[in-house]
Parts: C-alpha cells; sequence; structure tokens
C-alpha cells in the first residue's frame, strides 16, 4: 500500500509540473531525458519513452513550440539530429524539480549509513521487480 501511495504522489507531482510548464506527461517524460542526458539524439528519445520515430517527432515538435528544447545536426552524423534543453528548460528544472531533489536529500539525512544502503538496495530491487513485470505484460499482448 506504501509503495501504491507513493507511485501516486510520483504521479501527482509530475501532473502538477507538467501543467505548470503547459505540458502533457509525455512532453515531461521526453524533457526529463533531454535534461538528464544533455543533448541527445532522436532515437534515444523513442528508445527511452517506447515511442514510435513519428510519436517522437511530435513530441520534440510541441516541446521546441514551448521553448524547452532546440534541434541541431549531429556534428558527427548529419543525418541524425540533436536534441538539448534551451534555458528556459534549465530555468524550470532549476525551480521545479532541483528543490525536490533537496527535499529528499535533505530528508535522507536522518539515516545511517546502513539503512541508506538497505533503502539503496530496495529501490534497486523494486525497479527491477517492476521492470521484469513490464515486460511480462508486454509479453501478453
Amino acid at each position: 500500500m506504501e509503495l501504491r501511495q507513493l507511485q501516486q504522489s510520483f504521479d501527482a507531482f509530475d501532473e502538477a509540473a507538467a501543467a505548470m510548464l503547459g505540458l502533457n506527461r509525455t512532453d515531461l517524460r521526453c524533457l526529463d531525458v533531454v535534461l538528464g542526458e544533455g543533448p541527445v539524439a532522436a532515437g534515444r528519445i523513442s528508445a527511452a519513452l517506447k515511442l514510435s520515430p513519428a510519436a517522437t517527432t511530435t513530441v520534440i515538435d510541441r516541446l521546441e513550440r514551448a521553448g524547452m528544447v532546440s534541434r541541431s545536426p549531429d556534428p558527427g552524423n548529419r543525418r541524425r539530429v540533436l536534441v538539448a534543453a534551451t534555458d528556459a528548460a534549465r530555468s524550470a528544472e532549476a525551480e521545479i524539480f532541483v528543490p525536490v531533489g533537496r527535499a529528499g536529500a535533505e530528508a535522507l539525512r536522518a539515516y545511517g549509513a546502513d539503512a541508506l544502503a538497505i533503502i539503496l538496495d530496495f529501490l534497486r530491487t523494486a525497479r527491477r521487480v517492476q521492470e521484469e513485470q513490464a515486460a511480462r505484460v508486454r509479453a501478453l499482448s
């Protein structure tokens, strides 16, 4: 039950962040990839979001219109496009997402090194289980 409520709290935060930025949740997921990985190829975004190339182009178009990303040719491969976060996206990151990280780090200071190791192990295990179950459900269709 606690994990379900934690997931719901993540969803509520993402919904609030997307609404504040005038984006939908898929756009926000894309922006997270771009912010986290630096200039990134559109193909990498497709893989990360599990979207078709056409759907990825649509998402990038919306983010570009919103002023959150820019496109440029990859200097190493002219046929490939790189997507980069704009200053507006970095400002949004600083205003919305950096404080969450700081608050989380502050909350975790209450735990000792041994407890933090157990928490980290639990999070990695929970993620692995979720990824395995997502693969299982995808295989059912």
